[in-house]
């Protein structure tokens, strides 16, 4: 006789007549929607059970359970309770040891075994047919009959208790030109199960052929279209096999059941713009798109126009392109280790030549990705290397950093010598930096020189360092943003012909070598600063967070990370600042030692700038 399942939940509906037997209650629904929703059914010894709902909790996004039965509740209906239509093809993987042993129709002769198990039903109920109808885009099995490719990525999910697998997604390709809109209907449709966890280069999940997927069939992708992936259910097959237990149970891919349990996680609101996504594209090689929520993109807006005021009346409003500060901070939060270099010797007739514009700005960022427990290092000029060294030990000393940062130095000489700099053992597949960053470096121009905003070359002073910039162009998986605030820059080569155009001396000191992202500045210390807050905002953006950890691991209030406490401060910046002037580093404009940067002095200027910078990267919205 045919067995139902009761179930436990703290939901509020109960399940429609789950069946355990060969009829058509559990069925194909990849491409159902309706009353009813699609769930899949993981079947574990009791003693499994709460490690197994406590590994679900820990990984919400691929795993968002329903219910779950109470041991010793399988029970029998009544004679005439169900229907005796059957099904021929199998409905249930059997596992034993962690190995899949077999496909069952029916878990019928199991009935005693079952008695001291217990069943899970984790939610599928996010309907990509119907996300897709809502963005007005064409599905691409128009039969409906497919199951959509599911991959095994190397994303490890958190562990628990013997409970330990990778991540598992499922894919389709959507046009580039409606990323944003298919994206919005998702979360809209399935909170953040609809929430994708990666856009773009499949590689980056440890997929190396979309046309072999773990299950279901493989679509191309064509021309013009992006591979977007979502968590699965279909983890917590990996979860069964790493816990080797001697029998368990799950539904077989693209046979789930049918119930009116709902994920109250799922049901969440997408409307609100601390929920609404924007995708940005980030990456061409490898491509790479993120995803950050409407209010935080434009508190980092915000940050972009505040640090783009002219105090020196320069014309760099020309040079300005929207977003960039975005983008570059973007990118930022998914490196994991991080070359930041600046030192601009304009004052050459001094020792040191250096300039207060620069260094705060880069110790700042730096104490932040720190924070973010990011690899991060300084590369300056050899003949500098002693000044920052100390500059960086005064910095520990006085709290303005948590642990010294390594200070490195790149002579160069060759291509060779750049990739060799930038990769492992100088293979270009293992870099050993994935982002570059530039705060007031000085940068090359198109005759090889290297000229100060007088139009002086200091090019006796300044190494090679551009020519990293210019090997990570050509490196997959390198990314580089340049922050000035007069074009004679390192990484302002992108915005050379409006230098040239606007700028005084523009057409002989733009810098030739181009970022990826160029951050516009009044003070490239501004620029620095406004990065390590756009990366505060990105991380504490719900949609952004879960982006990162790939909806696998728990989420986090931002008052629960160490990171909280790292943001600039005026208290920081004024230490920072008086470190210099010991050493006798020079304001730029004005050639002083003392508290001023550009000639513009501190506390009526820069600690104005950085506190509005703080209050809006912590303004609620």
């Amino acid at each position: 006789m045919p067995f139902t399942l009761h179930l436990r939940s703290r939901l509020p509906t109960a399940l429609r007549s789950l069946i355990l037997q060969k009829k058509p209650n559990i069925r194909n629904t990849s491409s159902m929607a309706g009353e009813l929703r699609p769930a899949s059914l993981v079947v574990l010894p009791r003693s499994l059970a709460p490690a197994f709902e406590r590994f679900c909790q820990a990984n919400t996004g691929p795993l968002p359970l329903l219910g779950q039965s109470e041991p010793e509740k399988w029970m029998l209906p009544a004679q005439g309770a169900v229907s005796e239509t059957r099904m021929d093809c199998p409905q249930f993987w059997k596992y034993e040891f962690g190995a899949c042993t077999g496909s069952l129709a029916s878990l019928e002769r199991y009935s005693e075994q079952l008695k001291d198990m217990v069943a899970f039903l984790l939610g599928c109920s996010f309907s990509l047919e119907e996300a897709l109808e809502k963005a007005g885009l064409p599905r691409r099995d128009p039969a409906g009959h497919s199951q959509a490719a599911a991959y095994k990525t190397t994303v490890p999910c958190v562990t628990h208790a013997g409970f330990c697998c990778p991540l598992v997604v499922t894919m389709r390709p959507i046009p580039k030109d409606k990323l944003e809109r298919l994206v919005r209907a998702c979360c809209s449709l399935g909170g953040e199960q609809g929430q994708p966890v990666h856009i773009g280069d499949p590689e980056l999940l440890g997929i190396k052929e979309l046309s072999k997927p773990a299950y279901g069939d493989a679509v191309v992708c064509s021309p013009g279209e992006v591979p977007v992936f979502w968590p699965s259910p279909l983890t917590s097959l990996g979860a069964l096999s790493s816990c080797e237990t001697p029998l368990a149970f799950a539904s077989i891919p693209g046979c789930t059941v049918m119930t009116d349990l709902k994920d109250t996680k799922a049901a969440a609101s997408c409307l609100t713009p601390e929920r609404i996504p924007e995708v940005h594209h980030i990456s061409q090689d490898p491509l790479h798109y993120s995803i950050a929520s409407v209010s935080a993109s434009q508190k980092i807006r915000e940050l972009e126009s505040v640090i783009g005021i002219d105090p020196g009346n320069r014309g760099i409003g020309h040079l300005l392109c929207k977003d960039e500060l975005l983008k570059a901070s973007l990118s930022l939060s998914h490196a994991r280790s991080v070359l930041i270099t600046t030192g601009f010797p304009t004052h050459f007739n001094h020792e040191p030549p250096e300039e207060t514009d620069g260094p705060p700005g880069a110790v700042a960022l730096a104490a932040f990705l720190q924070a973010l427990e990011k690899e991060v290092a300084i590369i300056v000029d050899q003949r500098a290397w002693n000044l920052h060294q100390k500059i960086v030990e005064d910095a520990v000393e006085q709290g303005v950093l948590k642990t010294p940062i390594p200070i490195l130095t790149y002579q160069g000489g060759s291509v060779e010598a750049a990739q060799a700099f930038l990769c492992k053992d100088g293979d270009p597949q293992t870099p050993r930096f994935d982002h570059l960053v530039a705060i007031e470096r000085a940068g090359r121009a198109a005759d090889g020189n290297y000229y100060n905003a007088r139009k002086m070359n200091i090019k006796h002073l300044v190494d090679p360092i551009d020519d990293l910039f210019l090997a990570a162009k050509k490196i997959p998986g390198i990314s580089s943003t340049g922050v000035g605030d007069g074009g004679n820059e390192l990484g302002m080569g992108k915005v050379k012909e409006a230098v040239r155009k606007h700028i005084w001396h523009g057409d002989v000191i733009a810098c030739d070598v181009e970022a990826d992202f160029a951050v516009i500045a009044g003070v490239s210390n501004w620029g620095g600063y406004a990065l390590a807050c756009a990366l505060y905002i990105l991380y504490s953006c719900a949609v952004h967070s879960q982006y990162l950890r790939k909806a696998v691991g728990p989420s986090r209030a931002p008052g629960d990370q160490a990171w909280t406490q790292a943001l600039p401060s005026v208290i920081k910046e004024e230490k920072m600042l008086g470190i210099l002037v010991q050493h006798r580093v020079r304001s730029g404009v004005s050639g002083v030692v003392g508290m001023e940067v550009d000639g513009l002095p501190f506390h009526n200027t820069h600690a104005e700038m950085i506190q509005k910078l703080v209050d809006v990267t912590r303004a609620q919205v």
